[in-house]
């Protein structure tokens, strides 16, 4: 039985795309909320990705792109994705104030 938990946590360097999470060999994952917390004092633009098998990153692999996460704010969004073995979640913020938190299951 799949068990809801974090499955991942990051707050990465300024304008560098980092990875979230990784989906382990022979497992899937449903990836059901994605939070983004930005506590600095500027707005930051925030970019998320679903790199397939831990592809080099592409354009097409964008699910959020330069969104504005405003100051001292979070968005909370569900997204209910599912994931294959592998697969890999890559996050950018343009400043270093910016968690990420994704939250789902592994199957």
């Amino acid at each position: 039985m799949a068990s809801y938990k974090v499955l991942g946590q990051i707050q990465p360097a300024a304008n560098t795309l980092s990875t979230l999470y990784t989906v382990p060999a022979a497992t899937q994952a449903v990836a059901s909320t994605l939070v983004m917390c930005n506590t600095g004092s500027l707005d930051a633009t925030v970019r998320v990705a679903v790199r397939p098998a831990g592809a080099a990153i592409d354009p097409k692999h964008y699910i959020i792109y330069n969104s504005t996460l405003t100051a001292l704010d979070s968005q909370f969004i569900t997204i209910g994705l599912s994931l294959a073995s592998t697969d890999v979640v890559s996050v950018y913020a343009s400043t270093a104030t910016v968690s990420f938190n994704l939250f789902g299951s592994e199957i």
